[in-house]
């Protein structure tokens, strides 16, 4: 048994279901399940009860700063601190080719700014060598930005919040101005979520570079996962997906620290632009954006 706390977020469904049931079999001592809706949450514990596993579920909107702080209180209360964080919580774009102001700030606000929420009420919390993942894509890669002044300036080693902030308002500004340019991007759907996760994955730097007592601090790239956020299009199960996170906080050298880490536990180089990893069968993107469609 690990003699461990460990949180999961967005946990009711998908990636965050499948790696509450992974510690659970990997027999970590406590593991909270956590989801904004109650019921949904409270059924997916059940679930995994009948499974035979035991779960704790605990409420938490991630954009809802009482929730969080409420939450926080609780864990600390109850634990003292907590060893292990898995950053899930994540919504998509609502549609796969079209950007709105509404739509991206929707995005923003749950895939980015909620861990500004978490790092804030949640960091305090984490014990001696805690173990931390921020589960990012494949769309959070550099390489999905044409921008040269992005580029470099997300480079940068000395990366700040508020730069990664200026990328984010920049796009947020340009789309709610309409003269966001397409060609700022070597994307083509999904831009808002590119953005979200490229901002989130730059962040991960900056959190680890920020913190020490041997905390360990990754971004991961789950895989292109079978689940209702990829409308049940995918090329590996959430049981294959659930792998990767659980080594990181499990099994992973404690050395591990501040790296891009790829659904098959292989490091590889967020900072090179030029980064084209192509492994996706195109038959199933090619139905992935036909269920997208309106």
């Amino acid at each position: 048994m690990f003699d461990k706390v460990a949180v999961v977020t967005g946990a009711n469904k998908g990636i965050g279901y499948g790696v509450v049931k992974e510690l659970c079999m990997r027999e970590v001592k406590k593991v909270y399940l956590t989801a904004r809706d109650v019921k949904r949450g409270t059924d997916a514990v059940e679930a995994l009860k009948k499974e035979g596993y035991d779960p704790i579920f605990h409420q938490l909107e991630v954009t809802d700063e009482e929730s969080v702080k409420k939450f926080a209180e609780f864990l600390k209360a109850e634990h003292g601190g907590i060893d292990i964080l898995i950053n899930n919580a994540a919504v998509m774009t609502q549609t796969f080719d079209k950007v709105t102001y509404e739509d991206a700030t929707r995005v923003i606000n749950v895939n980015f700014y909620s861990i500004l929420l978490i790092e804030k009420y949640l960091f305090p919390l984490l014990n001696d060598n805690a173990r931390v993942v921020n589960v990012s894509s494949d769309c959070g890669l550099l390489s999905r930005l044409k921008n040269k002044h992005w580029i470099d300036k997300l480079s940068r080693k000395d990366l700040k919040l508020k730069d990664v902030e200026e990328f984010i308002h920049w796009f947020l500004d340009s789309v709610k101005s309409n003269t966001f340019n397409q060609e700022d991007f070597n994307i083509t759907i999904l831009i808002s979520y590119v953005v979200s996760k490229i901002a989130l994955t730059a962040y991960t730097w900056i959190q680890q570079r920020n913190i020490d007592r041997g905390i360990c601090i990754n971004a991961l790239h789950p895989g292109f996962v079978t689940t209702s956020m990829t409308k049940n299009c995918g090329m590996i199960s959430v049981e294959q997906a659930s792998d990767a996170p659980v080594y990181l906080v499990l099994d992973a050298d404690q050395s591990l620290k501040g790296k891009y880490i790829w659904f098959d536990k292989t490091e590889k180089d967020w900072y090179d632009a030029e980064l084209n990893i192509d492994y996706v069968d195109p038959k199933v993107v090619a139905e992935f954006l036909e269920k997208m469609a309106p």
